[in-house]
């Protein structure tokens, strides 16, 4: 067996960045941002008022009260093409081109209006409420960097800066196989022999939630035939992952049939609970990664070894977000495996995670994994712990966020 740093290593090296495609700005939130934006105007496009008020030149009321001749109105839109001499003045409107002869807006909370002539109360210095040209971005500014997940203000930013399409990398295609004539989907009839496949649905949902798309292969069954049929459908995506079928049983057969379609294996079994009979290679061009069938062990091996492989493929960190938290109650020794404990968190009075394992960590309860906050991470040898000990934790709550 070899260990869980090991077989993470050897999975991103085994994967290949995704290509690029330049999709619409409306479609872009949420995608991985492939080449940089760089600004197509200069915004603001010259010296626009901040306030509502009036333009005017700052040494005409140096010193207040200081009476003003309006001789124009600028609005956004609708700029004022004179000059302000000295003892005039423009209305101006926020967001309005400052007219030439201006250097400083007063606010019209700060005049007295009397027909034409406008007095001014406070004595504004000169720039006082004046945007400055370019005072968001410039043209050929870069605006928004690559190899980032493009949120909803990343957007906002293109659209200001008058770009329309952007470059991003491809969601990666993983193809789901499950396996096991035990297997029915939702919905359907249940045997007295049969199970309903949840792994297909859960990993699907993973899969987005991580970048990427997933394609559902369908179920074989434990027939050769059938595997490699279905298998088939793997060409052109960028991961083949199958579910259950990968241990050492008579009817586990996925090392066997793809083996004779060309399967190239790096490594089977890992030093990890559960998940221990997960394999990888390459099936052609495709990546493959045969999970177990367990359906906790499967989403397990999903959020440590999958969920980083699609963000390798979309150029992005695929480091884990772990991070420390105290023990709720003692826990024992660990032996040679690491272990993944789904556990319950909560905060404490001084403001700290603490975290309490479920009891029952059977593989194929998937009810606990569901109700789960945290994984709690035991090393390998790890020594028994005691309660209000720190330990390291894979928080599952930010899985619905997306990437």
């Amino acid at each position: 067996m070899i260990s869980v740093a090991e077989a993470l290593q050897r999975i991103l090296d085994g994967v290949h960045r995704t290509s690029t495609e330049n999709i619409s700005l409306a479609d872009a939130h949420g995608r991985v941002l492939a080449r940089d934006v760089t600004a197509r105007l200069t915004q603001p496009p010259a010296d626009v008022s901040a306030m509502d008020g009036y333009a005017v030149r700052a040494a005409d009321v140096a010193e207040v009260p200081a009476t003003l001749t309006q001789i124009g109105e600028s609005a956004a839109g609708n700029a004022f093409e004179g000059t302000v001499g000295p003892g005039q003045t423009a209305r101006i409107f926020t967001g309005a081109p400052v007219p030439k002869g201006a250097d400083a807006i007063v606010m019209q909370e700060d005049t007295e209006v009397s027909g034409g002539q406008i007095t001014m109360t406070v004595a504004p210095w000169p720039g006082k409420f004046v945007r400055p040209a370019g005072l968001d971005f410039q043209h050929g500014d870069v605006g928004i960097t690559a190899n980032r997940v493009l949120s909803s203000r990343d957007v906002g930013l293109a659209a200001a800066m008058n770009v329309p399409w952007l470059t991003v990398a491809r969601r990666p295609r993983i193809a789901l196989l499950a396996t096991g004539d035990e297997l029915v989907r939702p919905g359907e009839p249940v045997g007295p022999n049969q199970i309903v496949s949840s792994n297909t649905i859960a990993l699907m949902g993973l899969i987005k939630a991580s970048g990427g798309e997933a394609i559902d292969l369908g179920i074989a069954s434990d027939d050769e035939d059938s595997l490699r049929a279905l298998a088939s459908g793997a060409r052109g995506a960028d991961m083949l992952v199958t579910l259950g079928g990968a241990s050492v049983g008579d009817h586990d057969l996925v090392r066997k049939v793809l083996g004779q379609d060309g399967l190239e294996l790096d490594f089977w079994r890992i030093a990890m609970r559960p998940g221990k009979p997960l394999i990888f290679g390459s099936f052609g061009e495709t990546s493959m990664m045969g999970m177990p069938g367990n359906p906790v062990s499967s989403l397990v091996c999903g959020i440590v070894y999958l969920r980083p492989a699609i963000r390798a493929m979309l150029g992005l960190d695929s480091q884990a977000a772990s991070r420390s938290a105290r023990l709720g109650q003692d826990l024992p020794g660990n032996d040679q495996r690491q272990d993944y404990l789904r556990a319950t968190a909560r905060l404490n009075g001084n403001g700290e995670t603490v975290v309490v394992p479920f009891e029952k960590q059977d593989s194929s309860m998937l009810s606990g994994l569901a109700k789960a906050d945290c994984l709690i991470l035991r090393a390998p040898y790890a020594a028994a712990a005691k309660a209000g000990e720190r330990v390291e934790i894979l928080p599952l709550s930010g899985e619905t966020t997306g990437i």
